[in-house]
């Protein structure tokens, strides 16, 4: 896009030199453009610099990023005597401790402590997340209460933000539909500019003189750059790039930013999503007169031991509002889409969502609720019904959708009636009883039909459909599995 410029400078400036030339040898005065040629290279030059200016401004993320990760960590020995360590010295193993409102070094699990962390810049999640023994840590996340003690497990160019970094110099530094249309068109403009800027020499030179002439076509070179084009698209793009970041808003593809703009649905997870992900036990029901209350309490309180997922947190908290003790389970697994299983005391146990168990239950269900079933070697024992709230900005977030004429579905792994609840709300249409691979056809489908669909989800059962979708957009856990996909 520089090349019509250069080529109105070097043809003012060697005409110019010419002028001189003449001037000098004849005796008689020719016009030169040493001034204009000076003002148009000033008038260049601080284009450049506000250029340069404006892309530095759009890396602040990543500066903003940097300056999360404390400059020295508080490393505990074998001796439990504390030594302060460069960060760049940290290794994965050492164990570090973190005050309360200190910032934490690098990526690791917690050993010992409980506290709230603020993770608002890294994962866009506004609210401070309640993190115990067993739970991972993101380096550069505050530490909003107590002492922690992390076990260091990613440093250097494996943590966290360094993936976000390096995420965003990629976003930045990958050409968008947009900039790619404009290269090619400055590409052919090159070639007609130059044709017009001769057409206009030849022509002027038969109507006036040689200096009218190369005055027209010096200004037709420079005027026919498309360089507000070059600048403006790409800048446009690195700005919002900068921008998303800054608010918790990962670009992986500056293409999605584009795309986003026609597309014809949003399907939307519901927990977490379009709710607060807040989840409150309503009710504990007893199915097998062997067991009492409590100890199917302390089982899903042991089954759900570890998971950071907003259920087991609920569950995990209403075990310890009522004094009881989880269980003691000898292994828990994840049943991809359906829930958790584990053993104990020779037991099999599962935590499954209602569909997954497949039978119906005869009891009541508290209206808008989420149901999970105990199970013991395929027989029920126990089930727990959790509520969830709807987010302030979820009926904003409708609203808006539909205004752009975007057609909003909620696609959830609740049972009917939660999901019938918080549609009927929200005033969407709504897909309950969804597993993983039914969210994953519902996508295909709409593709299908020639739909551009948007995927919004928590990242972890949902990566199928968010890989599928037009555009995916991965929240709170998904954050990891959009920098891993």
């Amino acid at each position: 896009m520089m090349a019509l410029v250069s080529l109105g400078l070097s043809v003012s400036y060697l005409y110019s030199i010419y002028a001189v030339i003449i001037t000098y040898v004849t005796g008689e005065h020719v016009m030169d453009f040493f001034f204009e040629f000076a003002s148009l290279l000033l008038i260049m030059l601080l284009g450049h610099w506000i250029e340069m200016k404006a892309i530095g401004e759009a890396g602040d993320a990543q500066a903003e990023l940097a300056k999360l990760v404390p400059k020295d960590a508080h490393v505990v020995l074998e001796d439990d005597s504390i030594e302060t360590r460069p960060v760049a010295d940290l290794k994965v193993g050492d164990l570090i401790r973190v005050q309360a409102g200190e910032n934490v070094p690098a990526d690791g699990i917690i050993e010992r402590g409980e506290s709230r962390l603020n993770e608002a810049l890294l994962t866009g999640e506004s609210k401070a997340v309640k993190k115990g023994p067993g739970d991972e840590v993101i380096g550069g996340s505050t530490n909003g209460e107590g002492v922690l003690y992390i076990k260091v497990n990613e440093t250097g160019d494996q943590s966290f933000i360094s993936q976000v970094q390096n995420l965003i110099s990629q976003a930045q530094s990958q050409p968008s539909r947009s900039e790619n249309i404009a290269q090619k068109v400055a590409g052919w403009l090159f070639y007609i500019a130059v044709i017009i800027a001769l057409i206009a020499f030849v022509v002027w030179m038969v109507i006036e003189d040689v200096p009218t002439a190369v005055i027209f076509t010096i200004t037709t070179l420079v005027i026919a750059c498309p360089h507000a084009l070059g600048l403006a698209i790409p800048l446009v793009t690195a700005r919002s790039t900068s921008l998303g970041a800054s608010r918790g808003l990962l670009v992986k593809d500056r293409q999605a930013l584009e795309i986003a703009q026609d597309a014809d649905v949003m399907i939307l997870d519901k927990t977490g999503t379009l709710t607060t992900g807040e989840f409150k036990v309503l009710d504990v029901k007893l199915l097998n007169d062997k067991y009492t209350k409590e100890e199917i309490i302390a089982l899903l309180a042991g089954i759900e031991g570890g998971s950071s997922h907003p259920i087991a947190q609920s569950i995990i908290s209403f075990a310890e509002q009522q004094n009881i003790r989880p269980a003691s389970f000898d292994s828990i697994d994840v049943i991809s889409g359906s829930g958790v299983e584990g053993k104990a005391g020779g037991h099999r146990y599962q935590l499954i969502s209602q569909k997954a168990y497949g039978r119906n239950l005869d009891m009541d269900t508290p209206k808008g609720a989420t149901l999970s079933v105990l199970v013991e070697n395929d027989d029920a024992i126990g089930a727990v019904a959790l509520g969830d709230e709807l987010k302030p900005t979820s009926k904003e977030l409708i609203k808006a959708l539909k205004k752009n004429n975007i057609q909003p579905i909620m696609a959830t792994g609740d049972n009917e009636k939660a999901a019938q609840g918080a549609a009927v709300d929200l005033g969407i249409e709504y897909r309950s009883n969804q597993s993983p691979q039914d969210k994953y056809e519902l996508v295909k489908i709409l593709k299908d039909e020639g739909k551009k669909v948007i995927m919004v989800g928590d990242g972890v059962n949902d990566a199928p459909s968010l890989a599928l979708a037009d555009v995916g957009i991965a929240i709170g856990a998904g954050t990891q599995v959009a920098l891993d996909s």
